[in-house]
């Protein structure tokens, strides 16, 4: 992620960072949320506003100290039984770069459906420059929760 360029930040523009993200938020826009485990920063995650009406895109990201523990799923499961919340939500979407298959596990684990394939701007080193962006609508996530776990 381009943004990981710039880490670790100085604690006062992480306190910035942070402030704006709280005032984006309650200004009605995006949220963005720290995962913690033992003690530690475990990841990242959030609900974005930048897919157009009735939609919401979720941005995760975990530490690799934490990865394969099911911690990008579990946050996204989480955004996105949130997002369902708001009546005006209609879809939501994951985007992944070609390159991350262990992020695009995650919406296939959770049902999500591949949608589309786009060319774009490799943002960091070991971006393809192609992203997959994944959907799912609301009947369909109500659905898929409704249904008892494949190993009851």
């Amino acid at each position: 992620m381009s943004w990981i360029a710039h880490e670790p930040l100085p604690l006062k523009e992480r306190q910035a960072l942070i402030d704006g993200w709280e005032q984006e938020w309650l200004a009605g826009g995006d949220v963005v949320m720290g995962i913690f485990s033992e003690g530690r920063v475990a990841g990242g995650c959030g609900l974005h506003r930048r897919i157009g009406p009735g939609g919401l895109e979720i941005g995760y990201w975990t530490h690799r100290a934490f990865l394969r523990r099911g911690i990008a799923t579990s946050a996204a499961r989480l955004l996105t039984d949130a997002a369902f919340v708001c009546s005006k939500i209609t879809r939501v979407e994951i985007h992944q770069d070609q390159a991350n298959l262990a992020s695009g596990a995650v919406p296939r684990h959770l049902g999500f459906r591949l949608v589309r394939e786009v060319s774009d701007e490799a943002e960091a080193p070991g971006e393809t420059g192609i992203s997959y962006e994944w959907r799912i609508t609301r009947e369909e996530w109500h659905r898929l929760r409704a249904q008892p776990p494949a190993d009851a």
